[in-house]
């Protein structure tokens, strides 16, 4: 019998066993979980920048400029109805995904899928939809559009964390603080200064979006190979109105030019230029959340961190900066995107071969998804920063001694000293007050040394006043007012509306 039960707890625990290490699951069970999701989408991504990369924002977009161009080609002479383009009008949101869906699978091409799908519900219109046309010019100008609509609402969260940044450099402008260099302790600086270096790198950031959103072109109205042949044989060899139809449909589109030349496609250099803005405000956030996490280890600066919030789920009197760690885990996906787009375009062959369609799909939406959401985070975290001046003064006042040896050095040469005979004290005094410091882990005793020397009775009524951090400060707080006065006001005021526009998304992880 103890045989017999102790074969069954055997054959029980290679069973549970071959459970456990199963990396399956029955398809029965989990319903609705069987998929993967992107975390970038379903975990951090804002309603309103996955809005602009939506389906909809797409397909609707395609359908507008199929309109765009039978509106241009009726003004120019083109036998087109006005019961045509007003259908076409009342349907370009009546989309049936599912159809357009069969209709690809069956052509195996998503443009014509979609052209049906429309003249499935504008049928007067069908005979003249893409009247002309190639895949491109519904696809590539409307990725030119999702562009320059993703920058706009780029920029409006890069003017709202300025705006935020300002108030916080204003605030702390006249605190010192221990700079770093090396990570090593430097010459002060001021909380309110060290904040104007992540802004003056926004604000550059900044200034390559709005150039961006300046210069950027419509496709246009190119045909197969740029040439505009099927336009031609269209208007019967009349260039003139070939030429009209190209800068017409571009006013349609809201848009002042189209890129002078191009191939099937437009230069895909401009996705590498885009991305490389992207690129650039990761890195600047990169730069920002890295100072802050360092902070928080020194327990000078703290993210928001909420009465709820669990920083570890093994220790629990952890404060992780995890929303920093979070913005610098996003830059650096981002940062590495533009050279997907650089190779994208340094293999495109002649007009176009289509290995630049499977990349374009992820690189440009997911771009713009990640800065979005460390845009939204660098907003929060700045809106919430929590200073410690009590500790941030303790440790300037731990190295101020050591700064202060040249200030104390003149006013006793002033006062009569011997210069040499004064620095050599002060480098003695110095080496053993480091000495006490690292192999003893005593508070830093230099000015007591120096207190207690008579070569330096000069400065022993005055010592506790030239210590004051302020006086280590050079023209920090000066240089707050001036830049926020010269270099960021006038940004912000410029687009005042901006700050006016609340986000639709909160930071809720």
């Amino acid at each position: 019998r103890l045989l017999l039960l102790f074969l069954q707890l055997i054959l029980f625990a290679i069973t549970a066993t071959a459970d456990i290490m199963d990396a399956s699951f029955p398809l029965e069970t989990l319903e609705g979980h069987h998929e993967y999701e992107s975390p970038l989408v379903k975990r951090y991504a804002t309603k309103e920048m996955s809005r602009v990369w939506s389906p909809a924002m797409k397909f609707s977009t395609w359908r507008k400029l199929w309109l765009a161009l039978a509106t241009a080609e009726k003004e120019l002479g083109i036998e087109i109805s006005d019961e045509q383009l007003e259908e076409m009008k009342a349907q370009l949101y009546n989309i049936d995904f599912e159809f357009a869906a069969q209709k690809e699978k069956e052509f195996r091409h998503d443009v014509m899928g979609h052209v049906h799908a429309f003249g499935e519900v504008a049928p007067a219109a069908m005979p003249i939809i893409h009247l002309g046309a190639t895949s491109c010019y519904v696809g590539d100008n409307t990725d030119i559009i999702l562009i320059r609509e993703a920058l706009h609402l780029v920029k409006r969260k890069l003017v709202q964390t300025l705006d935020v940044l300002k108030a916080f450099a204003e605030k702390y402008k006249d605190l010192p603080t221990l700079g770093f260099t090396h990570f090593q302790p430097a010459q002060l600086t001021t909380v309110g200064k060290r904040a104007t270096l992540w802004m003056q790198d926004l604000l550059l950031d900044l200034e390559r979006v709005q150039f961006e959103i300046d210069n950027l072109p419509m496709r246009g109205v190119k045909g197969t190979t740029g040439t505009q042949a099927s336009f031609l044989e269209l208007f019967s060899g009349d260039h003139d109105k070939v030429k009209a139809l190209n800068k017409r449909v571009c006013e349609l589109m809201g848009f002042e030019k189209a890129i002078a030349v191009s191939g099937q496609t437009y230069s895909r250099k401009i996705d590498y230029n885009v991305l490389s803005v992207l690129s650039g405000i990761a890195q600047s956030a990169y730069k920002m959340c890295g100072d802050i996490r360092l902070l928080a280890n020194l327990k000078e600066v703290e993210e928001p961190f909420s009465k709820t919030q669990i920083g570890s789920s093994a220790m629990a009197y952890k404060r992780n900066p995890m929303r920093s760690e979070r913005v610098c885990s996003l830059a650096r996906y981002v940062i590495s995107l533009p050279s997907g787009a650089a190779n994208t375009h340094a293999s495109q062959w002649f007009e176009r071969t289509l290995d630049d369609s499977a990349i374009r799909r992820v690189i440009l939406p997911e771009g713009f998804l990640a800065v979005d959401v460390i845009l939204n985070l660098l907003h929060n975290i700045s809106d919430g920063l929590h200073v410690w001046p009590n500790v941030i003064r303790q440790h300037a006042m731990a190295e101020l001694p050591f700064m202060a040896t040249e200030v104390i050095l003149m006013e006793c040469v002033k006062a009569g000293g011997d210069r040499q005979e004064l620095h050599e004290a002060i480098r003695v005094h110095s080496m053993d007050a480091g000495a006490v410091v690292k192999g003893e882990g005593k508070p830093n005793d230099l000015l007591e040394r120096i207190a207690n020397d008579s070569l330096f009775a000069a400065v022993h009524d005055k010592l506790d006043a030239m210590i004051d951090p302020i006086l280590f400060v050079g023209r920090a707080p000066q240089q707050v007012d001036e830049f926020l006065e010269e270099e960021v006001n006038p940004v912000l005021e410029r687009n005042a509306a901006l700050l006016q526009i609340e986000s639709v998304d909160g930071v809720n992880v």
